[in-house]
């Protein structure tokens, strides 16, 4: 099973932008932290981060019969792309937004999120912890879909 990271604009920056709302980790930590879950747990993951709206759009296109889940932080992209957001509908793979801040405590602009709909769960206002708990949940999700697969081929098998 293999899980990708998508992240947005600016991410790129963490450690350094912001420090008071995103905190001092950088993204190659988070990553990092991440990647022992994934190992632990037996699951592929891949990282990718762009500034850019299209590439983004490309990446999750891409996932589409490579990946069982996806975990996005699309940042401002969240309030503003109706592309990603289609992209996201359009693969039919679960995914998990994440926000380390709580975009609903910010500025109004902030608060209009367009990719939560298409999401099968977001985490927001956790920080970099978020992470975590984002690929917890899909773990959840990806063993639940593998368990209701094999229930469904064991009901065809005995058919």
């Amino acid at each position: 099973m293999k899980i990708v990271v998508i992240q947005g604009p600016n991410l790129n920056m963490l450690g350094v932008r912001e420090q008071n709302i995103y905190g001092p980790m950088k993204l190659e930590q988070i990553h990092a932290q991440m990647k022992e879950v994934a190992t632990q747990n037996g699951v592929e993951i891949e990282f990718f981060q762009s500034n850019l709206e299209g590439e983004i759009v490309d990446k999750i296109q891409e996932c589409y019969g490579e990946a069982q889940g996806i975990i996005i932080n699309a940042a401002a992209y969240t309030h503003t792309s109706i592309a990603i957001r289609d992209a996201i509908s359009a693969v039919s793979i679960p995914a998990i937004e994440v926000h380390i801040s709580n975009i609903y405590r910010r500025e109004e602009f902030r608060q209009k999120n367009l990719i939560a709909p298409v999401c099968a769960s977001s985490v927001i206002g956790f920080g970099p912890f978020g992470y975590h708990l984002a690929m917890m949940g899909m773990l959840q999700i990806m063993n639940e879909i593998h368990a209701a697969q094999e229930a469904q081929k064991a009901q065809q098998a005995q058919a």
